[in-house]
């Protein structure tokens, strides 16, 4: 419904055409000009005149056009379709593709009474339904939350949820669901019979251990149907010359319902990844062997690296960072205090913390001279206790002009161009919200050789004073960060985030820049970690110096990745600030050898490597669908649960819910005639259309 409205009393536009009226006889009533041509010619140019004149006036009204819009919006279905493996195994073949069918025509029916939004889910929740059910994990309680989330307040009516019950990771979608009241339909898929099957549950081992070590591995076994039988624990090292069998024991199943805990102690004897293979021999009758096997992947380290926190006095920045450190188990922390006689010992150490140091009537050239001699890596941690004088002494990072006996409240804002190390997502987006910690109160200039990572950001100012920064002195890759109270951060990202992932993940990357050994290679290549998860992309770093050591990146960088059976994969490293980075997506169960090669001014530069993919089974361990929990779940929000052939039944179930109504919305929209082109192209048309007649016939 449209309206038309003035600033002013409607009345007036008497006055507006009374205007053009004047006008249109002034010009044309006793004019001459046309007395040979027809009357009707004048009597036309008068009214073209007089429109013109009369709706120009108008627009000095403000007239303003109010437009109202009814919009009706159905009611909103989510269908979501479980795409995991074991769904999959309960759909072979033929009975797939039909099963398709019915889920095709159940969003057509759908379709027709309400708004559907098709949803796929199991490691992920995506829009759309798959046909290829291939996904690792089950996660109920995702698809849930994520669709109250995006639609409770948006007419949801139901949710439709087909899926064998069956969740290894996630809630228990029974808890989440009861922040909603949104009707849950479930379409009860899979075999809920339990066959004859041997499981190996689930191992639990340390995927870190140390050379010469002896490690344990724990595993959880279950047979189902199985009673009288006899299997073998047998345990696989995997190898590019075959299976090596290492330890066998014989396992007896004494009942129906078997569940046993098994431990095998293993050797560290190698260093790099080992690949090992549990695997429980079949049993005659068995319905499946998948879930007999598990593959493990040891890092074996042949060093632990020790870090040494040497304080000026107690401070809880020590706890936090300790706390943080030891979260990796490659490292081993010990906490010292300057007037402690550890002159002696530190150099057993490869990394040091100077908490505070040097610091005010503290005697610290015993300690620097031996971290100078040995090249250790060290990280400055400026405080109010901190001789600033000695500081600007021992490094040529940053200037640092304060008396310190001042502070400022500053917060971090990262650096747009570092590129020593990459820096977490997460980090970025949370790094601005953390509490303030204190600086000295002064003025900081970085030095030409510094690499800044973070900047003070003073009362919600954004400052290029240097907050964190890293370099090289004496030989020694050094860091400093110049203010105190980060115990604040860990603190603040666990009551945002009921974990200390981005803190722990900040000072672990800080530890990892600055405490590896000195490596004087021109060309080095990095692998995020040892051990992936087949379903997690892998990321690679590169670095190239010139003779200077200066970074730099302009020759391109190729990486051939070599997998256990001979394929190989290669990929060109994109080039990212003065460094490379490289994303080889996902890659295939197994271990991998890595070689990446460059060219300088002739010079071929080559690095090697390896890393290893570990496979998700997950949903090899259960085999018997959970229809208990799909209709546990749809008696508790006023749905049903049904089975495949029973789909063609739920638009009318649905629809016999009652309360399922279209919404309906009216947006009103103002808008001034004046911004209304077509108006003005009237105009146009018109005052055209009279000058073309007074020309045409003489006037002009």
């Amino acid at each position: 419904m449209n309206r038309l409205t003035f600033a002013y009393p409607t009345w007036f536009l008497i006055f507006c055409f009374l205007l053009g009226l004047g006008y249109a006889l002034f010009l044309y009533y006793r004019d001459t000009t046309f007395q040979q041509q027809p009357p009707w010619l004048r009597w036309l140019m008068g009214v073209l005149r007089f429109l013109v004149v009369g709706f120009l006036a108008t627009f000095l009204l403000s007239p303003l056009l109010r437009y109202k819009e009814t919009v009706t919006r159905k009611p909103i279905i989510v269908v979501a379709q479980d795409v995991s493996e074991s769904v999959r195994n309960s759909l072979p073949g033929a009975k797939r593709k039909a099963y398709q069918e019915k889920l095709n025509a159940l969003t057509q029916a759908l379709g027709a009474d309400y708004e559907v939004k098709s949803f796929s889910f199991g490691a992920t929740v995506r829009e759309g339904l798959d046909t290829v059910y291939k996904d690792k994990i089950s996660n109920l309680a995702d698809m849930l939350s994520t669709a109250t989330d995006l639609y409770s307040g948006d007419n949801l009516g139901a949710i439709v949820m087909a899926s064998d019950g069956i969740y290894n990771e996630g809630n228990n979608p029974l808890y989440l669901a009861e922040k909603n009241a949104i009707p849950i339909y479930t379409v009860a898929l899979g075999d809920t019979t339990p066959k004859k099957d041997l499981i190996l549950k689930r191992a639990f081992y340390n995927k870190i251990v140390y050379l010469g070590d002896q490690f344990s591995v724990q595993m959880d076994i279950g047979a189902i149907n199985c009673a009288g039988s006899a299997s073998n624990v047998s345990v696989y090292k995997v190898g590019e010359n075959g299976n090596q069998l290492i330890q066998q024991s014989a396992l007896p199943i004494d009942r129906a319902d078997f569940f046993a805990t098994r431990e095998l102690v293993l050797s560290a004897d190698q260093p790099g990844v080992q690949h090992y293979r549990l695997v429980l021999n079949k049993v005659p009758g068995e319905a499946t062997t998948a879930n007999n096997v598990q593959d493990v992947f040891i890092d074996v380290l042949d060093a632990r690296q020790k870090i040494l926190l040497l304080a000026n006095s107690p401070h809880p920045d020590l706890g936090a960072i300790r706390e943080s450190v030891e979260a990796n188990k490659n490292y081993q922390v010990d906490v010292s205090y300057i007037r402690d006689n550890v002159k002696a010992n530190i150099a057993n150490y490869d990394f040091v913390v100077l908490h505070q140091l040097p610091g005010k009537g503290v005697d610290l050239s015993g300690v620097l001279s031996v971290l100078d001699k040995n090249r250790i890596p060290r990280l400055f941690i400026a405080g109010s206790q901190s001789d600033l004088v000695a500081l600007n002494r021992l490094q040529n990072l940053v200037s640092i002009q304060s008396d310190g006996r001042n502070t400022n409240d500053v917060q971090a804002t990262l650096a747009g161009n570092f590129s020593l190390f990459l820096i977490d997502e997460n980090l970025r987006k949370e790094l601005g919200t953390f509490p303030p910690i204190q600086a000295p109160f002064g003025e900081f200039k970085a030095g030409g050789s510094a690499q800044v990572l973070m900047y003070q950001r003073i009362r919600k100012i954004d400052t290029q004073y240097p907050l964190l920064v890293f370099g090289e002195t004496s030989g020694a890759r050094t860091g400093l960060l110049l203010a105190e109270g980060i115990w604040r951060w860990r603190l603040f990202n666990f009551l945002q985030d009921e974990n200390h992932d981005v803190f722990d993940q900040m000072i672990s990357k800080v530890v990892q820049y600055l405490g590896v050994k000195e490596d004087k290679r021109k060309f080095r290549v990095n692998v995020n970690k040892n051990i992936f998860r087949e379903n997690e992309q892998v990321f690679f770093d590169a670095e190239l110096y010139n003779k200077s050591y200066e970074l730099f990146n302009e020759p391109d960088v190729q990486i051939v990745i070599t997998g256990g059976r001979g394929k190989d994969y290669t990929y060109t490293f994109d080039k990212s600030g003065k460094a490379y980075t490289l994303n080889a997506g996902t890659l295939p169960v197994g271990n991998y050898r890595f070689e990446a090669k460059t060219n300088v001014n002739g010079e071929q530069l080559t690095f090697k490597g390896q890393f290893s993919i570990e496979p998700i089974q997950l949903e090899q361990y259960e085999t018997t669908a959970d229809h208990r929990l799909l209709r546990l779940l749809s008696d508790r929000f006023g749905g049903k649960m049904i089975h495949p052939d029973q789909m063609s039944q739920l638009p009318d179930l649905i629809k016999a819910q009652g309360n399922l109504k279209p919404v309906i919305y009216t947006n009103t929209t103002t808008r001034s005639l004046i911004n209304i082109r077509w108006l003005f192209a009237l105009l146009l048309v018109l005052l055209t259309g009279e000058w073309f007649l007074r020309r045409y016939f003489g006037s002009y």
